[in-house]
């Protein structure tokens, strides 16, 4: 089953194709700058039952050096048939776009899979290997700690990458409250992308609620989906409280049994349909007996 956080470590390189500029400057390799990037499909399938699909494939272009192919793989643990796939990604690929050359990005959130990842896949006899490949990996050994938020700010791309990178970090709320800090003068259609790849990246870590309180600090600024979310739990919250209030002050009884009731209900509208019936009832039957 594929998870969020999976999603979020390549899903970053399709909303931000110029993001591996800088990332493979980040880890010491020497690649021109992009003049354009094109996604791709990933689907690598052949006409056999086999499915082989990568998880980000984009055809970067450069001024100098010509274009190439960067194909992402985002790998939450080591997993002993990716030794078998990536070195058929890479052939097949080279072999599909006509001897294009082919750089495989493997991006993790813990140590041991990125140093599993790290390691060349050899594929011949000892004395003769026929291919080699040797991945490239991004991970928290190698991933910038951003706690500055004008260094967020000149690359909110990258930004993003490092906190996802550096999910598991003790100081990964200080790494997210520099992240929220640095959206707050983004335009709408920068920071939405970012609030939700950060949220999907951080999965079901204790960060992630972490996450959630930033961007319900100032949700002015954040217009996404997450935002949204956040601001209807708000409403469902308040109305919950009012509705309480209100039964108290008419003389209602409110037993555990309303309150655990009305405590467990997440639907504002439905929320609203009590509070109104509550402004005129006699009864907590007559607030609760649904139309």
């Amino acid at each position: 089953m594929v998870s969020s956080p999976h999603e979020a470590m390549h899903r970053i390189f399709q909303e931000y194709p110029g993001l591996f500029s800088r990332v493979s400057e980040v880890l010491g390799i020497d690649i021109p700058p992009p003049t354009s990037a094109t996604v791709l499909p990933t689907d690598l399938t052949e006409t056999s039952p086999v499915e082989r699909r990568v998880d980000t494939l984009l055809r970067i272009e450069t001024e100098h050096d010509g274009p190439f192919l960067l194909a992402i793989e985002a790998q939450g643990k080591k997993d002993p048939r990716k030794a078998i796939s990536w070195p058929y990604y890479v052939s097949y690929l080279y072999n599909r776009y006509g001897g294009l050359p082919v750089l495989l990005l493997v991006v993790c959130q813990d140590l041991v899979t990125a140093e599993w990842a790290a390691r060349p896949l050899s594929i011949g006899l000892r004395q003769w290997r026929t291919l080699t490949l040797n991945p490239l990996v991004a991970g928290p050994h190698n991933m910038p700690v951003i706690t500055n938020v004008a260094e967020a700010r000149k690359d909110l791309a990258l930004a993003t990458l490092a906190a996802i990178a550096h999910a598991d970090n003790p100081d990964v709320g200080a790494i997210l409250k520099t992240l929220s800090a640095a959206l707050r003068e983004a335009p709408e259609n920068i920071a939405d992308p970012i609030v939700e790849l950060t949220a999907q990246g951080l999965g079901n870590r204790p960060a992630a609620q972490q996450w959630r309180n930033l961007v319900a600090v100032d949700l002015s600024f954040y217009k996404s989906f997450m935002s949204e979310e956040i601001r209807d739990e708000g409403r469902a919250e308040g109305r919950a409280e009012g509705l309480l209030l209100v039964l108290e002050v008419r003389g209602i009884a409110v037993t555990d049994e309303i309150r655990t009731k009305i405590a467990d209900c997440n639907d504002p509208q439905r929320l609203h349909q009590w509070l109104q019936r509550a402004a005129t009832a006699s009864s907590a039957e007559e607030v609760f007996t649904e139309e």
